[in-house]
């Protein structure tokens, strides 16, 4: 819509409007049979009276089954497709590929009407140059200032340690806790420029990690990892000599990001310190440590308890110690 405001589209587009459709007050206040499709009806009609208007639905997916009654077949979806498929009405719609699946997919005559294009999200370059367009918003609105360096480390931060989530909503989600922080502090303590540091703290509190862990770069943590753990884990320097060459090679981005950083495995009796340097590890690295006493799930069904119950189980809608424990702390030494 901004772009055809700024004319910045085909001339086939230069004159067109968007009209946004809000499915929940087309349903509201329809009591009786007929009366929601008396509503729809009247949407498609008003809208091929324009010929340059384009309809958007934002949670498309909703369309299926709005309106139908107990048993019925005609809902919103029915409705809208001779519009659709006569050509007279330009629609686009917004889902996940969740809800796609779920429902829209289902819908072959419905999925057969509309074109599927595929959101990616964006690089981190164009992640910044999106933030950048949107800074003077939230600059006005929390009446201080972001600098370039702040947008920057927002979006690499971002990247790095809030995993849950997709760019570039959570950037931008970053930069405005940022600047919700100083708002509410009382105006003598506020700052009127945000800088990395100010990211850095929030991030830290988001991903839920030691702020020094986010301000420090890898190349420092890793750096003295090896010293670090030998000064407070005597005789076994070969074992740490090996364990500090492959986080420091795993660091080094020589690795799939959807696996874990390193899996290492610490064979030997009891007391010589296996324990105490995975503790020292999490330490050193700012991280928490998650401990599991593998005697306790000796049993073959105890498994569960780890990763969860299966599909048709009870419980298998809850997750497991380990499961669940992860992904609280995604940041973490196992």
């Amino acid at each position: 819509a901004k772009k055809i405001v700024d004319g910045e589209v085909p001339e086939v587009l230069a004159g067109a409007t968007i009209y946004s459709l809000d499915m929940g007050t087309l349903l509201a206040g329809t009591r009786y049979r007929g009366d929601f499709e008396e509503r729809v009806k009247q949407v498609v009609k008003e809208l091929e009276g324009h010929p340059n208007a384009v309809l958007f639905i934002d949670e498309i997916h909703t369309v299926i089954g709005a309106g139908a009654t107990s048993g019925g077949a005609m809902d919103a979806s029915n409705l809208l497709k001779p519009a659709l498929a006569s050509g007279a009405l330009r629609c686009m719609g917004s889902t996940t590929y969740k809800e796609y699946r779920q429902h829209f997919e289902k819908d072959r005559a419905l999925v057969r009407r509309f074109q599927k294009i595929d959101v990616n999200e964006p690089t981190t370059d164009d992640t910044i140059k999106i933030l950048k367009g949107l800074k003077p918003y939230y600059e006005t609105f929390h009446k201080l200032k972001y600098t370039d360096a702040a947008i920057k480390t927002a979006v690499e931060l971002s990247a790095r340690y809030i995993t849950d989530r997709k760019l570039p909503d959570k950037a931008i989600d970053v930069i405005d806790e940022a600047g919700a922080l100083q708002v509410i502090l009382p105006e003598s303590k506020r700052k009127k420029v945000i800088g990395p540091k100010e990211i850095e703290t929030v991030i830290a509190k988001i991903a839920r990690i030691p702020s020094k862990s986010v301000s420090r770069s890898d190349t420092e943590a890793l750096r003295d990892l090896e010293k670090d753990l030998q000064r407070v884990v005597f005789g076994q320097d070969d074992a740490i000599e090996q364990l500090s060459s492959a986080m420091k090679l795993a660091r080094a981005g020589l690795r799939d990001p959807q696996k874990p950083i390193g899996c290492y495995l610490f064979s030997g009796p009891t007391g010589v310190g296996k324990t105490e340097v995975a503790k020292q590890l999490a330490a050193t690295l700012g991280i928490d440590l998650l401990r599991f006493d593998m005697s306790e799930y000796m049993e073959r069904h105890t498994v569960s308890r780890l990763i969860g119950a299966p599909p048709g189980y009870v419980g298998h809608d809850q997750g497991g110690l380990l499961t669940d424990a992860v992904d609280q702390q995604p940041h973490a030494v196992v």
